[in-house]
C-alpha cells in the first residue's frame, strides 16, 4: 500500500493537482486525496499547500526537491547575528544538510559592502541607510530601548522624558552601526543631535555595552531582542522614554536585480517562520 501512496504522491507532485492525478492513476480525486493525507500523517509533514483549487509543494519539500545541493554565503549585522540568526541556521542546516552555510558579521555598513562586492550572497541588516543599488527585504519587526543595570542607582527610574535623557550618562553602538543610525533618526523627529546627549562610551557590540552597563551608573540604548534573557533574569532593567518611539524593521539585503537561488528560499524559510 505504501509504495501506491508514494505513487499518487509522486503523480501528484508532477501534475500539481488531484484531478490529474486522479486520471493518470485512474483512481478517484476523494482516493487521491485520501492517500496523501494518509501520507501526511504517517510522516507528520505537509507534503502540499493548499491555495483554494491549486495545490503546490510546500515549502520544504519544494527546496528538497528543487535545490537540495548548494552553497549559501550569508552576512548579518552584530544584533542580527548574535541574537535573531542562530536558532533559524540550526534548523535549516537540521533539515537541509546538502546545503553548506557560512556567516560573516559586521556592522550593517560591513554587510552592505559585503554583499555589493559578491562577498556574501544574502545580507540581513538593521538600520534605515538604503542604498539605490541594493534591494532590501523587510522580515522582523525591533525596537531600541533604554537598559540599564538593576544594581545601578539609575534602576529606580521607571520612566523618563528626553530632556532627562539628556542628562543621564549613555552608552550606544559605534558609528556604522544600525542601532545607531535608527536611534539618530528617532532624535531627529525631536529635533535633537547626538551632540546633545551625556554620550560617554560607544562600543563596538551589544555585549560590550552590556557589560559596561553592570559596572555603571550608566544607561544604553539596543535592541529588545539582546537584552530579553538579561531582563528576565532581573540582570537589566528597561526604562520608558515618554513620547519616545525608536522602532525599526530588521532586513534581507541582496544586489539589484539577485533573484532565486538557495537564498531565496532560505529568506522564504525565515520570514515563514514570523
Amino acid at each position: 500500500m505504501i509504495d501506491f501512496r508514494l505513487k499518487v504522491f509522486c503523480s501528484v507532485a508532477h501534475n500539481l493537482s488531484f484531478t490529474k492525478a486522479s486520471k493518470e492513476l485512474y483512481v478517484s480525486q476523494p482516493a487521491i486525496s485520501k492517500h496523501i493525507q494518509e501520507l501526511e500523517t504517517e510522516y507528520s509533514t505537509r507534503l502540499f499547500e493548499r491555495m483554494g483549487t491549486h495545490i503546490k509543494l510546500d515549502f520544504e519539500m519544494n527546496l528538497l526537491t528543487q535545490r537540495h545541493i548548494g552553497e549559501l554565503r550569508l552576512g548579518a549585522s552584530t544584533t542580527i547575528a548574535q541574537y535573531v540568526l542562530p536558532p533559524y541556521l540550526a534548523t535549516f542546516q537540521q533539515k537541509f544538510k546538502q546545503i553548506k552555510l557560512s556567516l560573516i558579521n559586521g556592522n550593517s555598513s560591513d554587510i552592505e559592502k559585503a554583499v555589493e562586492e559578491h562577498r556574501i550572497d544574502l545580507g540581513l541588516i538593521e538600520g534605515c541607510s538604503r542604498q539605490i543599488h541594493l534591494h532590501y527585504t523587510p522580515f522582523m519587526r525591533d525596537e531600541l530601548v533604554c537598559i540599564t543595570s538593576t544594581r545601578s542607582r539609575l534602576a529606580e527610574l521607571e520612566e523618563i522624558t528626553i530632556e532627562e535623557l539628556k542628562r543621564i550618562p549613555l552608552v550606544i553602538r559605534e558609528q556604522g552601526s544600525g542601532s545607531l543610525e535608527v536611534f539618530e533618526k528617532a532624535l531627529g523627529t525631536r529635533q535633537l543631535k547626538l551632540s546633545q546627549l551625556n554620550i560617554i562610551m560607544q562600543l563596538g557590540t551589544t555585549e560590550g555595552i552590556k557589560r559596561f552597563l553592570y559596572n555603571t551608573d550608566s544607561v544604553g540604548i539596543v535592541s529588545i531582542q539582546a537584552v530579553s534573557s538579561e531582563i528576565a533574569d532581573g540582570k537589566l532593567k528597561v526604562i520608558e522614554i515618554s513620547d519616545f518611539d525608536c522602532e525599526r524593521e530588521f532586513c534581507f539585503v541582496q544586489n539589484t536585480g539577485q533573484t532565486g537561488g538557495v537564498e531565496s528560499d532560505f529568506m522564504r524559510y525565515m520570514t515563514r517562520k514570523f
